[in-house]
């Protein structure tokens, strides 16, 4: 958290309560969480947040690449990546459509051919983020 928070500071921005808290609710949760449900425990005495504070504060740590937006099953996550490599590495997921078990796996993006496809074209690729779905090794083997 600390050096998150001075990275924010270090680029002119500010790691804000809200932001801190769902940042905190998510490294806690250790899995994918909605954003409504989110939305319910972020008060500590159980008063839940504004919908706009929650959604605000997504976006930030999501345009920080501290947070994914797992967008098949509409889910945010903290970023499971080291310290150094937040927010520049191709965010990929695997999804167990049985079970609901997600993992982020390094893929590095060089390696996805699709920033040299962008340069092409003129386009400059800020964030990249993969869904891969099926089976996770324990669904496998009880099916």
């Amino acid at each position: 958290m600390a050096a998150i928070e001075a990275a924010c500071v270090a680029e002119g921005e500010r790691m804000t309560a809200p932001r801190r808290r769902v940042l905190e609710l998510l490294l806690t949760a250790g899995e994918p969480v909605k954003a409504y449900d989110l939305i319910a425990r972020y008060g500590i005495d159980g008063q839940a947040a504004k919908p706009p504070t929650v959604y605000r504060a997504l976006e930030f740590l999501e345009r920080r690449g501290v947070v994914h937006r797992i967008a098949s099953i509409s889910a945010y996550v903290a970023c499971s990546a080291q310290e150094d490599e937040v927010g520049s590495h191709a965010a990929a997921f695997l999804i167990c459509d049985c079970c609901g078990a997600t993992a982020e796996v390094a893929i590095p993006s060089s390696s996805l051919g699709i920033d040299v496809a962008a340069s092409a074209v003129g386009y400059e690729i800020e964030r990249t983020t993969i869904e891969g779905h099926g089976r996770c090794a324990n669904c496998k083997v009880a099916a």
